[in-house]
């Protein structure tokens, strides 16, 4: 993934037309990418605060905060979702790659665009039944146990979380798979 932003930094003249849009796709999916961690970012920020304040309220004042835990399992859900497009552009997950390392590039190359095509479908698959989910959760009005907070706008949040995914994924194949076809 680390292609994302060496092709970033590349102007669009300097390449030709299937470059071009991979250059503007680089760019698209790691701003959109950019833009969702920081309110995975905002969301760590709000958990600590929310942590220390119910933490405070309990030892000083003998009162925590009404639905903390609830409310941290829901920003939870926000840091993790929010986070994942931009994560797997820094190479932040794990990625087991013994074997893989000792193929030739094109091999590499066609297991890449494989894995990448995988998970493509799985988040769009991820995507599709999170927005089911939360539709139905929606209907018929499910909401959290001590504070009535509503499940479904968490629910469409992971929905909306694999759309960057899914662009830089994209990317990543279309990468892998000219890699492949080069001589």
């Amino acid at each position: 993934m680390s292609q994302i932003t060496s092709d970033i930094d590349v102007s669009e003249e300097q390449v030709s037309y299937p470059s071009v849009i991979i250059v503007r796709l680089g760019k698209l999916a790691t701003s959109i990418s950019r833009w969702v961690s920081w309110i995975a970012g905002a969301g760590v920020v709000a958990m600590l605060a929310l942590t220390i304040a119910d933490i405070i309220g309990i030892k000083l004042f003998k009162s925590p905060v009404p639905g903390a835990i609830e409310i941290v399992g829901f920003l939870g859900i926000v840091v993790t979702a929010f986070a994942i497009a931009y994560t797997y552009i820094l190479r932040g997950h794990i990625r087991v790659e013994f074997f893989v390392t000792q193929l030739p590039l094109r091999w590499r190359a066609g297991i890449n665009a494989l894995v990448s095509l995988v998970g493509i479908v799985l988040f769009v698959l991820l995507a599709w039944q999170s927005y089911l989910y939360g539709h139905i959760l929606q209907t018929t009005g499910e909401v959290s146990m001590t504070q009535r907070i509503p499940f479904y706008p968490f629910v469409y949040a992971i929905a909306f979380s694999c759309i960057p995914i899914c662009l830089v994924l994209l990317l990543e194949f279309i990468q892998s798979a000219l890699r492949v076809v080069q001589k």
